[in-house]
């Protein structure tokens, strides 16, 4: 490719990311425009009402709130972490006076934490009726912009050269240094951090399901850490951030997290500056200053408008000395925070949070950016122009970003800029041990997305929940005139027979290890869908399954989407499309299909109707894999 072609290839994504903001803000304003609290409750953007449970400082002493829902409203939601909300009364909304914006850390299938952009909750908040709604992030959409601007002008000879080795036209540079310290790590993991250590612009470690993709970064940042005395570490999602945080936390490496943690907890917010201010040796110096200059301000203003000369002297001197404390104060703080950014060996944030006031004006020797097969091109890029050099980890087998248009996505926006550099360049390693699940489990996919390269460790190739456990199991809908609906508010597809027979085959599962007494070998089971409607209707089945209480708390239903990076014993996979048409929608992004069957590490249950799927190549490649492993079932073998 070009260099001409590139910079039409950056200008196409500029236009593509204009239009997914456009959608992105139709859809928004769709979804909150003229509609009651009760619509924006059901398409998932509003939580109301909610109860305030609690209200705390957390350790950077920031204001957290903590709220629930009713079960009775338990519908689907698009709440996440790091997203902006509003907190509003009943008597107003958004951009009411009764509503202040914070941001989501967690949130559960009924209770929410959130920070709180006030120094104090308003009174109305301890009296009203609560609400909490989605806000529409414009700074994400603003900075992704001006990164893509930054890198189609260029002139930066560093960001010029990474441009061209990143988009193809010219070849990454190696160092041939060959001697690595023994971690204990595998053969391909080894070549990831010898091939990080001796990459001069670009390194891409890709990891496959199981593979110890998250050490291998870890061990490769510490290892670069001998190098360079601090490294920038961005992943796309709060989550993900928050992972590496810990992970390298637990190295002893002095991590600071810049951004919003996810988990709501004492490990992870302890390393964000915030709580690093707090525990600083000046902090109660700071602390002081800002406690003497308010009141000398509330002196000052005490004062009324008719008065003498002495008295206005006075005035004017207690004002001037609580601006000197002010003064100082904030140059303390300044002190303070430079203080901490530069003892940091690692500074941690989302790919939009490197833009955090913070860092601003800082430049890195390395930035590591992991989940990169989940970002925008635009998003990758923000850190990148912070760098000497970048290492990418994730896997373009696995899902790819949300996207909101479906045009945008289409026209290019859903190729990933970690695609594009694995596919353009010579620039990466594998990693080829996964340590997750059994063997039968791990080869279908092993050989329809990663060139048939994947060995299962010995500690997990022959991994069963009990021995004489069938590892794969395919259960066959096909003549059973279980066909599918589509619910007609969220036109997602869902399969009332196929959700029983799962469960059926669940419940009998559960009591054939209860016999046997292997009950307790079993630690957790997820139960997936693709489609929403179906992962719902699934969790009522099973709240009136009459599963014992114990046991349900082991199961977990939910989509594809939010089972990525996440493992269990036991998976059930309910595909859902049954028609005479032989039309699988969703289901024909096979890397959700990928990410779906490799959560699995003992069992893998898929249940679905061949007649509909087999139609579609990859899934007419699984019905033969589950035929060669002897793991084909029909369901009428479940029905009487």
């Amino acid at each position: 490719m070009s260099k001409s072609n590139i910079q039409e290839e950056l200008k196409t994504q500029l236009q593509l990311l204009h239009q997914e903001k456009e959608e992105d803000l139709r859809q928004y304003r769709l979804k909150m425009s003229s509609t009651s609290l009760k619509e924006r409750r059901k398409s998932g953007v509003c939580w109301y009402p909610v109860d305030l449970l609690k209200t705390h400082f957390d350790a950077g002493e920031r204001l957290m709130v903590k709220v629930s829902r009713q079960k009775e409203h338990v519908d689907a939601h698009s709440f996440q972490s790091g997203k902006l909300v509003s907190l509003f009364s009943s008597g107003g909304g958004e951009n009411s006076d009764e509503a202040v914006s914070g941001v989501v850390n967690n949130v559960t299938k009924t209770e929410m934490h959130i920070t709180i952009n006030v120094d104090e909750l308003p009174q109305w908040a301890q009296h009203s009726q609560l609400g909490i709604q989605l806000l529409f992030d414009e700074n994400a959409y603003r900075e992704m912009e001006k990164a893509l601007q930054k890198v189609i002008k260029g002139g930066d000879d560093r960001i010029d050269h990474l441009k061209q080795v990143i988009l193809g036209t010219k070849e990454a540079s190696f160092d041939n240094q060959d001697t690595i310290r023994d971690l204990g790590l595998n053969d391909s993991q080894n070549e990831a951090l010898r091939l990080v250590k001796n990459a001069q612009d670009v390194a891409i470690i890709h990891g496959p399901p199981g593979t110890g993709k998250t050490t291998t970064l870890v061990q490769a940042i510490i290892e670069t850490l001998h190098r360079e005395n601090q490294v920038l570490v961005c992943a796309p999602s709060n989550a993900a951030v928050d992972l590496l945080a810990e992970k390298l936390g637990e190295q002893k490496i002095e991590v600071l997290r810049v951004g919003h943690p996810a988990r709501v907890h004492e490990d992870i917010l302890s390393k964000t500056l915030d709580a690093k201010i707090a525990n600083h040796a000046d902090f109660k110096s700071l602390k002081d200053l800002r406690k003497q200059s308010e009141e000398y301000f509330k002196l000052a203003s005490k004062y009324k408008r008719s008065f003498g000369h002495a008295e206005k002297v006075q005035r004017r001197a207690i004002k001037s000395e609580a601006l000197r404390l002010k003064d100082d104060a904030n140059n303390l703080e300044y002190y303070i925070i430079n203080d901490i950014v530069s003892k940091s060996q690692v500074i941690v944030s989302t790919l939009v949070g490197a833009t955090n006031n913070y860092i601003k004006g800082m430049s890195f020797g390395t930035v590591f950016i992991d989940e990169a097969a989940q970002a925008l091109e635009a998003a990758s890029w923000i850190p990148i122009l912070r760098a000497q050099r970048v290492i990418f980890a994730g896997d373009h087998c696995q899902l790819p970003p949300t996207i909101r248009s479906f045009d945008a996505a289409k026209k290019g926006l859903e190729v990933t800029l970690f695609e594009k550099a694995i596919q353009r360049n010579k620039a990466d390693v594998m990693l080829s041990i996964q340590y997750r699940m059994h063997e039968q489990i791990m080869n279908f996919s092993s050989r329809m997305f990663y060139k048939n390269e994947l060995k299962a460790d010995d500690r997990v190739r022959q991994w069963k929940v009990f021995s004489e456990d069938t590892p794969v199991e395919f259960i066959d809908t096909a003549g059973c005139g279980f066909f599918e609906a589509i619910d007609p508010e969220t036109r997602s597809s869902f399969n009332t027979e196929e959700a029983d027979i799962l469960l059926k085959h669940l419940i009998e599962y559960l009591g054939q290890l209860d016999t046997i007494g292997h009950q307790d070998d079993l630690q957790s089971v997820g139960v997936i869908s693709p489609y929403k409607a179906q992962t719902l209707l699934l969790t009522e089945k099973l709240l009136e399954s009459g599963l014992d209480t114990a046991v349900a708390s082991k199961v977990q239903v939910n989509t594809v989407d939010s089972f990525q990076g996440q493992e269990r014993d036991v998976i059930y996979i309910s595909l859902v499309r049954s028609n005479e048409n032989g039309e699988i929608g969703f289901l024909g992004d096979t890397r959700r299909m990928n990410v779906a069957l490799t959560r699995a590490k003992k069992k893998l249950v898929v249940i679905g109707d061949s007649a509909t799927i087999g139609q579609h190549p990859f899934y007419n490649k699984f019905l033969d894999y589950v035929q060669e492993i002897d793991a084909y079932r029909s369901a009428f073998e479940l029905m009487y």
